[in-house]
């Protein structure tokens, strides 16, 4: 499965939002699999989109068929677009479907990995960071993904931002320094996003 992410500022919140719910148009999309967003947390005019698709093949395809038709009701609503695409590599809990309707919240990591820690980044976010999270009370589903480059995607859908917020209080400094995140990750990047129901697909 092909993760996509998308991260940009809005200049015109109310005709992003309306050219937003226009993305229903996906549906029917052949591999298409689910899409979901909503607003940055920390910062108001960031938007977070994310898309899933069953392959690359898929998605390719509709870049060169669809796209530019359906993006076209947000043309000039939006500015410092940055798009990446992962493939998956395993599930945070099993059985991942990319559904947003039963949850509130996002929490996107963003994550360039060290060449030669790679291999350890990867066993210890199954073997560590992954049974921290299916265990937390809130956390939905989540997903691991994979660019070239050394690039890695933690995604992770939470019922409500108080249980993520408990979560990240209560575990992840004791979780970082088990897995040795700081000797593993060149940088991360990471945001809490408010999930907007009428921009589910």
């Amino acid at each position: 499965m092909l993760v996509k992410w998308i991260r940009c500022t809005v200049v015109d919140r109310r005709g992003f939002e309306r050219g937003q719910r226009k993305w229903a148009g996906l549906l029917g999309e052949p591999g298409f699999r689910g899409q979901g967003g909503g607003w940055s947390f920390r910062r108001p005019d960031v938007a977070h989109i994310f898309g899933f698709w069953e392959s690359r093949a898929f998605y390719d395809s509709f870049m060169a068929r669809s796209h530019d038709r359906l993006a076209a009701g947000q043309a000039g609503t939006f500015k410092n677009t940055q798009v990446r695409l992962f493939e998956r590599r395993f599930d945070v809990k099993v059985g991942f479907q990319p559904r947003f309707s039963d949850a509130d919240v996002v929490r996107v990591a963003h994550c360039r990995v060290h060449e030669d820690r790679v291999e350890h980044f990867t066993h210890v976010q199954e073997k560590v960071w992954n049974p921290a999270m299916a265990g937390s009370p809130g956390m939905l589903r989540g997903v691991f993904g994979e660019a070239p480059g050394s690039e890695f995607l933690v995604l992770s859908i939470w019922d409500s931002a108080a249980e993520h917020g408990k979560y990240r209080t209560e575990r992840v400094e004791r979780l970082a320094l088990r897995a040795q995140t700081e000797t593993d990750v060149a940088a991360i990047a990471g945001d809490v996003v408010a999930l907007e129901s009428t921009w589910t697909v």
